[in-house]
């Protein structure tokens, strides 16, 4: 994939559910190589965004293209592409992190050779060697956050789809996944982060693209989004997305218990 087209390439995307338009035509280009902050408040199309994109729904008007691929022909050789950690770590209790991995890295055609040599290094990296052969029914959300973050990255996807990957990690977890992304868009991997941590989309993304009503409402760069006295994301976040209610609403709920 040439650095100058894009890898990922979405064309008046809309998606409604029943009467409820959720998607009112998205477009976006996403380069190799960048980092995108996806952000938006609860409800304003960023999941069903990753969805389409990561082939888990068809039904969608518009255009996305992956790399080459048309995401509703070639859904698999879309899904050959992306690494997608989902917020939810919805794992097989029964499994232990190596069969899991080793499960994982089977979906993608890889050999066994291979997969053991990932997973080992993965689980390393991830602190989770010593519970390689443990049934992952009694770990904790963190663990099993590091197992689907390593299950997203055992095929080396050119791009990684993030959906609040930070969900249930320690303070040293979260620097490590930080510094993994850097690295990652250093060696050309394309990184599509969802989150509603400001601080850390602001530290990690390259453009921050704000979703609002199913409507792309800004995207650029911190500093092109800072258009007043902003000084930080969230401060951005908040003037476009009504800031000033949700404060009103805040002063209420102090009131309240006085």
């Amino acid at each position: 994939m040439e650095e100058n087209k894009p890898i990922v390439r979405i064309r008046n995307l809309k998606k409604s559910y029943g009467h409820k338009q959720v998607l009112k035509g998205i477009n976006l280009d996403i380069y190799p190589g960048q980092v995108i902050g996806y952000i938006g408040p609860n409800g304003a199309g960023k999941s069903t965004t990753v969805k389409i994109l990561t082939g888990l729904i068809s039904d969608f008007e518009g255009e996305v293209e992956v790399g080459t691929y048309d995401v509703r022909v070639d859904t698999l050789a879309v899904k050959s592409l992306i690494g997608y950690v989902p917020e939810h770590a919805e794992l097989y209790d029964v499994l232990t992190p190596m069969e899991y991995l080793d499960f994982a890295g089977k979906l993608y055609g890889q050999d066994d050779m291979l997969i053991e040599s990932r997973a080992t290094s993965l689980l390393k990296a991830f602190g989770l060697f010593d519970v390689k052969d443990d049934r992952m029914e009694s770990f904790s959300k963190g663990m099993r956050q590091k197992v689907l973050l390593a299950s997203g990255l055992i095929h080396n996807p050119q791009i990684i789809v993030l959906d609040e990957p930070l969900s249930g990690l320690d303070a040293n977890a979260v620097i490590l996944v930080k510094e993994m992304i850097a690295l990652l868009a250093k060696e050309g991997k394309t990184i599509f982060y969802c989150s509603h941590m400001m601080d850390i989309v602001e530290k990690v993304s390259d453009r921050i693209v704000l979703i609002v009503n199913g409507e792309i409402v800004a995207n650029g760069t911190i500093d092109e989004l800072k258009t007043g006295d902003e000084k930080t994301l969230e401060e951005v976040f908040a003037k476009l997305t009504l800031g000033d209610t949700e404060a009103a609403k805040a002063l209420d709920i102090i009131q309240a218990i006085r």
